[in-house]
């Protein structure tokens, strides 16, 4: 027979797993919600070239615009989070980026739309680090610990999943506005149910504003991902190009410097003396990269070349990112028992594997079957890769510092994925206009039709010309423009999987030994932590 006190021991403790669990599934909610945000313009692509008819980069900077305040505000808001609690900012990022959804739903032109991404951005700049640290800091044994984060990623991945169809959906049978009134209206409910349910924690022992670090790195990593971006459009030679490169050396040097400075840093730079980390970190910067560039390119690929409907390129994101809802009881456990080395460098193999088949398709080749196994691979390698590289980052740290781990591990995942359409933008689009330019002096075309046709490229590069109508005269040259495009965008596949096949080799060759100096879960339990790889001093 239990006793009283047995009994009001096992109370407490089923009460305390009751918050936990309420905060688990807001912050699952929150993150998938920041996901859904950031993938939907994929699908829209698309829609965007026909209704706004962008420019240059002017395509790449819709996705940008969002992706750019995430990477470069996510240390700050780690901070905020361990500062000021976790649940405002959960609340508040919400709240913001259903503001973001609003202004680029009723956006009629570019620059309307890239506000209305940017206020999303700092939105879902809040919610990355600081649900991933509401989940690490509300899971005390190795096991939930494992399982949140495995839930976590899933949750991820399943934004990435939603997007597409919701995008898909509304764009096939509304229009491009719609998809951003829904996540908007997504927003508004998530924003509540976390007000109401999640539970507050904040780690604020050591820690305060450091505005030097948050300067230095805002205005550096800006200039280096505007200067990728705007190289292609601007030219690499140019002026404003080369003087962002510049200004991004400096201030990313200056930014270490104020951390080797600061009382209380944004990001502890002695973190990085963990090897593992460190190199996990690279993996991290790199394998997402590669991912986020396959997803662009397959957007512009069967949305903007081959003009599809968003609701047949929302197919080829689902196989991108829907594996992680059914593998996720799989990695889980996996991530309990198995070397997450092992599976990381399995999931990036995956991924690469998936690129190099997808650059050996013809750009003529619109079938979803010819699409279904290449993408298979790069999802179900995402899928593994997402979930193991994150939680390596986390559990070579101190449980101290959860906050600013998570926050540095949102932050190079996002950076990660911001480099992908910058790059790979740059890189097909350079290549594109180079065939085309040749293609175009070689062919039998008429002079008038040349001279028309190079205008219009002039202008907005190969993806004007192909959107030209065929009955025009410079729309005689859009079986060019269809071709050089299909080789700029092979050549940025073959750059994905070449990136994720680094990736994999590094995490072979650098990553050993992880399971082997990890406390005991008694260990730990007794010191009240979760189990994690012994760090490294900091």
């Amino acid at each position: 027979m239990t006793s009283p006190r047995t009994k009001a021991v096992e109370d407490r403790r089923k009460h305390a797993r009751l918050p936990r669990k309420a905060t688990l599934i807001t912050s699952c909610l929150a993150v998938c919600l920041a996901q859904i945000a950031l993938a939907m313009p994929a699908t829209l692509n698309g829609l965007f070239q026909q209704s706004l008819h962008p420019v240059g980069s002017q395509l790449t900077w819709i996705s940008d615009a969002f992706l750019l305040p995430v990477t470069v505000l996510e240390l700050t808001f780690g901070v905020l989070g361990d500062l000021f609690g976790r649940k405002r900012l959960l609340v508040g990022g919400t709240a913001l980026l259903a503001v973001g959804e609003v202004v680029a739903a009723t956006a009629g032109d570019i620059p309307q739309l890239w506000t209305g991404q940017l206020l999303g951005g700092l939105g879902a700049a809040a919610l990355f680090p600081t649900t991933l640290a509401m989940v690490a800091a509300g899971t005390h044994t190795p096991r939930d610990r494992a399982r949140g984060i495995a839930v976590w990623t899933a949750s991820l991945s399943t934004g990435g999943f939603v997007a597409p169809v919701l995008g898909g959906i509304s764009g096939t049978y509304g229009s491009w506005k719609l998809s951003f009134v829904i996540v908007a209206a997504l927003a508004v409910i998530t924003a509540l149910v976390c007000w109401l349910l999640a539970e507050d924690s904040s780690s604020p022992e050591g820690r305060s504003l450091d505005w030097g670090g948050q300067i230095t790195i805002l205005i550096g990593l800006f200039a280096l991902l505007y200067a990728v971006i705007q190289g292609p459009t601007d030219g690499w030679g140019s002026p404003s190009v080369i003087g962002s490169f510049v200004v991004a050396a400096v201030f990313l040097v200056l930014f270490v410097l104020a951390e080797h400075r600061a009382r209380s840093p944004l990001l502890r730079l002695g973190l990085f003396r963990n090897r593992a980390f460190t190199i996990v970190s690279v993996i991290t910067v790199v394998g997402m990269f590669s991912f986020l560039g396959t997803a662009y390119a397959t957007s512009i690929r069967i949305g903007v070349i081959q003009h599809q409907s968003p609701l047949r390129t929302s197919m080829a994101f689902v196989l991108l990112g829907g594996f992680s809802l059914v593998l996720t009881p799989l990695i889980s456990r996996l991530l309990e028992r198995a070397n997450p080395r092992w599976l990381l460098s399995g999931g990036l193999l995956l991924m690469a594997t998936g690129d190099f088949w997808m650059a050996t398709l013809d750009i003529r080749e619109t079938s979803l079957g010819a699409h279904l196994a290449p993408l298979g691979l790069a999802g179900i390698g995402y899928a593994f890769s997402i979930a193991s590289v994150t939680a390596v980052a986390v559990n070579t740290v101190p449980v101290r510092y959860t906050g600013m781990a998570s926050a540095s591990t949102s932050l190079l995942r996002d950076f990660g994925f911001t480099l992908g359409p910058a790059l790979i933008g740059a890189v097909a689009l350079g290549q594109a206009a180079s065939a085309f330019r040749s293609g175009l002096s070689a062919s039998s075309l008429p002079p008038a039709t040349q001279a028309a046709a190079t205008e219009v490229a002039r202008a907005g590069g190969p993806l004007a010309v192909n959107s030209l109508p065929p009955d025009s005269a410079p729309g005689q040259a859009v079986s060019l423009a269809r071709d050089a495009l299909g080789q700029g965008y092979s050549l940025g596949y073959v750059v994905c999987g070449t990136a994720a096949l680094m990736a994999c080799l590094l995490a072979v060759s650098a990553l050993r030994g992880d399971r082997k100096n990890a406390p005991s879960p008694q260990e730990s339990s007794a010191a009240g932590t979760p189990a994690t790889t012994a760090p490294e001093p900091l």
